[in-house]
């Protein structure tokens, strides 16, 4: 069963209904006691960092998301998701992240270019993994953000995204923890493609 993390800030209904399209068991977690039985797990988001923190910490997520981490349990985060895996914002100073991955998440620093970054914009795929398998190199994919994720390890950039003159990380991972900046629910079948790489993973 794959859980999807409801701390009332995520797009959880697409999310859901692209899971189900794809012939997935997914079910809407409100509480952290109910990830204990998740084969997989999804954490959504849409919102400020400091307030998705407050929401994750206040219904008791926290430490099972800890857990799932230490037990190397499939996790992907999307858009917001990502952002909240790192160890801290400038969206919100001072706010601790879920510091699954080392680094920081910061706001966009190139002129000249619209914030937020919000439509459609092609990646560059650096790294082999499974959640890519099938996508190409030049595929697009849908964005809505202005801050981006900047791990501490470089290796952990799976593909990055050139927006301005600035290049980002637009996917992050390991062999157990995936996050995409962009929405894969939202990118047509490029992203139910990432979305069925996951159920298979």
């Amino acid at each position: 069963m794959i859980a999807i993390i409801d701390y009332g800030m995520g797009n959880l209904r697409s999310v859901s209904k692209a899971l189900e399209y794809l012939g997935a068991s997914c079910k809407l977690c409100s509480k952290g006691k109910d990830l204990a039985r998740a084969t997989k797990v999804i954490l959504p988001g849409v919102g400020a960092f400091g307030d998705a923190m407050k929401e994750l910490r206040s219904r008791g997520f926290i430490e099972p998301i800890h857990e799932l981490v230490a037990r190397k349990t499939k996790l992907m985060g999307v858009c917001l998701g990502l952002q909240l895996f790192f160890e801290k914002s400038e969206e919100n100073p001072g706010v601790k992240g879920l510091g699954v991955f080392q680094g920081a998440v910061r706001k966009f620093r190139s002129t000249g270019v619209k914030v937020p970054h919000m439509g459609w914009n092609d990646l560059k795929v650096l790294k082999k993994h499974p959640l890519l398998e099938g996508i190409p190199n030049g595929e697009y994919f849908y964005f809505v953000h202005s801050f981006c994720g900047k791990p501490a390890a470089r290796s952990l950039t799976l593909a990055s995204c050139r927006y301005g003159r600035e290049d980002f990380s637009a996917v992050i991972g390991n062999d157990h923890v995936f996050a995409t900046q962009f929405h894969p629910e939202k990118s047509q079948e490029a992203g139910l493609r990432i979305l069925k790489n996951f159920i298979r993973w």
